[in-house]
């Protein structure tokens, strides 16, 4: 049994579902990324998880227990929000004090284990110290910068050792800067105290960084879950490989074993991949890493468009009509707009979606 289960949660706002039939497992100590586009029911689920809002049908089970109808102070699941709500008439350490006074014991989440306070002011310091704030407990919070009130919320929220940590875009509202440098450091944080962690971002990028595994919300369910790099090599469909930002995505019809046609001709598909019988049409996407080019290619095109990314290229050629995409690293010789060049296709950059 999974450490986190949802099974077949529905809700509805105004007489319009919003998640029909969600299903998805958390192992103990994972951190677990919802994604997908405004609107797909993230917070929603997130809110439902916390215990803030019912839903209509489905359970959850959490260590085996059922919480769907427990209140959201009886859970031991702490939700984040994405202003952190922070108490400005507080400082730091009274911030983070906060919810230590009535925090849920492990063993029931029922009980108070409120903390004597005599231990509240090392317990303050040591939170304090795990999100590398040492020395800010006298602070007013009105005074820190976004990064700083950042991680004095992810503090207080870690403070009660809650059974459930739930974020809610954690790094939305911090400068590119910031957010780069805290998108490292969040996982190391949330793996050294071991909180099993639901969070919710629109950020594909933020989302494959963060997360041990991610969940790609669509139409109100639960489209494809999985280790970030399996997700991204093999998307379930042409919704999740555009939604991840892979655009080579073309009309495919399978004339042989292990080889589809497109526009740009007759593929071969690695063995590994499962076809279905000559005649039937699907989708077939090209990695970008896949496209190679080279001095002797089988394919000919021109570069139409190049954009820096700071440690690649994207490249965007054309081929007879038909657009690709590749990345290319700075250790080669920046592409020209106008360039014309000759590239391969790697067998196993090719997927068929179906």
């Amino acid at each position: 049994m999974s450490f986190l289960e949802l099974i077949n949660i529905h809700k509805s706002y105004d007489s319009a579902p919003l998640l029909c039939g969600v299903n998805f497992a958390v192992e103990r100590g994972e951190i677990a990324c919802l994604l997908g586009s405004s609107g797909s029911g993230k917070t929603t689920l997130l809110r439902i998880l916390a215990g803030l809002e019912e839903t209509e049908a489905g359970r959850i089970l959490l260590e085996g227990q059922e919480l769907t109808h427990v209140p959201a102070h009886q859970r031991g699941v702490v939700l984040m929000f994405q202003d952190y709500a922070l108490f400005p008439h507080k400082t730091v350490a009274e911030n983070v004090a906060f919810g230590l006074r009535y925090a849920p014991t492990t063993d029931s989440p029922v009980k108070s284990n409120r903390v004597a306070r005599e231990l509240l002011v090392p317990k303050v310091e040591a939170m304090l110290a795990l999100v590398g704030l040492e020395g800010f407990g006298a602070r007013d919070v009105n005074s820190l910068s976004g990064g700083e009130r950042q991680r004095v919320a992810l503090a207080r929220s870690l403070a009660p050792q809650p059974r459930l940590l739930l974020l809610d875009e954690p790094l939305g509202a911090l400068d590119r800067n910031l957010r780069e440098r805290l998108l490292e450091e969040l996982p190391t944080i949330l793996r050294q105290v071991g909180v099993t962690t639901v969070t919710v971002t629109h950020d594909q990028e933020e989302a494959l960084a963060l997360a041990d595994r991610v969940i790609l919300l669509h139409e109100g369910r639960a489209v494809q879950q999985g280790a970030p790099e399996a997700v991204y090599a093999a998307p379930a469909n042409a919704w999740v490989a555009r939604f991840l930002g892979l655009q080579n995505l073309f009309s495919a019809k399978v004339v042989a074993a292990h080889h589809v046609e497109i526009a740009l001709g007759v593929l071969e598909l690695a063995e590994t991949i499962t076809l279905p019988p000559p005649g039937s049409t699907g989708t077939v996407l090209i990695q970008p890493w896949g496209i190679q080019p080279t001095e002797n290619g089988r394919l000919r095109a021109h570069v139409v468009k190049r954009s820096f990314h700071g440690s690649y290229y994207r490249v965007e050629v054309d081929c007879g009509g038909t657009s690709l995409s590749f990345t290319q690293g700075l250790r080669q010789p920046a592409p020209r707009v106008g360039m014309e060049l000759s590239f391969n296709l790697e067998p196993a950059a090719l997927r068929w979606l179906g």
